[in-house]
């Protein structure tokens, strides 16, 4: 049953990120004894509507858990499958994307991907720069590890040129690093599918989000869900550390 009363609450007060692991498409399509291919296909519309409502209601940053660097552990098969529509879906939703004023980019070592696959994120990328409406972020052969790691490779290879000295490493300096710079970290983490776990996903990024986890399978997550999730968000204190009554006296800046 869905929340009600999601439209009296401020727009000010919706996460400016949200940022999902989209479990359950292969157990979606067992459950109606269906080929697991058919729920990854499922969750693909799943995704339209949850891009159309983000980007209509004034959420900045959607980024989605598409594929990890685990998820090669997969049957090739599967993987197969998922490269493939991966490919298509990009060919079908570039297009639409920017008519909607939606910025694409991708976050994850793409290197392991096919050389046409690697070009049509890049165009896409490249097409919707400039767009506005919401920036959709896609995690693609993706891990929190790799993440951090890359980040502080970088940050090596810049104090072993000069360019920085160890005395300037900060929490800031290091998040220029990350896939995810530029971008506010995510106000609001779902996971999708019953499981309650992060899954090496943003492990950085997700040290101060709020998390909602629903046994909702993805294909059958929809608008009305995503409702009650950032009614969950809004109804919690978000402290930072600080005390209850700090927050509530606006004597701190969140």
């Amino acid at each position: 049953m869905s929340i009600t009363g999601l439209n009296d609450l401020k727009p000010d007060d919706n996460p400016r990120h949200i940022a999902i692991i989209m479990d359950g498409n292969g157990r979606w399509a067992e459950k109606r004894f269906m080929p697991r291919a058919i729920g990854h296909k499922a969750g693909v519309k799943a995704v339209r509507k949850i891009v159309e409502y983000c980007a209509s209601h004034e959420i900045e940053v959607l980024t989605l858990f598409a594929f990890s660097s685990e998820n090669w552990r997969r049957p090739e098969a599967e993987v197969s499958l998922l490269m493939e529509l991966f490919m298509l879906a990009l060919q079908r939703e570039i297009d639409k994307l920017h008519r909607n004023n939606i910025c694409l980019r991708f976050i994850g070592d793409r290197t392991a991907f096919s050389e046409k696959l690697q070009q049509k994120m890049s165009e896409g990328e490249t097409k919707t720069q400039g767009n506005t409406a919401l920036t959709l972020v896609v995690a693609a052969n993706y891990g929190g590890h790799w993440d951090m790691c890359q980040a502080f490779n970088n940050v090596v290879e810049k104090m072993n040129s000069g360019e920085i000295n160890r005395e300037a490493i900060s929490e800031q300096l290091i998040e220029q690093y990350l896939s995810t710079a530029g971008l506010p970290d995510p106000d609001l983490f779902i996971r999708t599918g019953g499981e309650q776990r992060v899954s090496n996903f943003m492990l950085w990024q997700l040290a101060y989000t709020e998390m909602y986890f629903t046994p909702t399978l993805w294909p059958d997550f929809d608008q009305n869900i995503l409702k009650d999730a950032i009614k969950s968000f809004k109804s919690r204190q978000r402290r930072f550390g600080h005390t209850g009554e700090q927050v509530l006296n606006k004597s701190i800046i969140l």
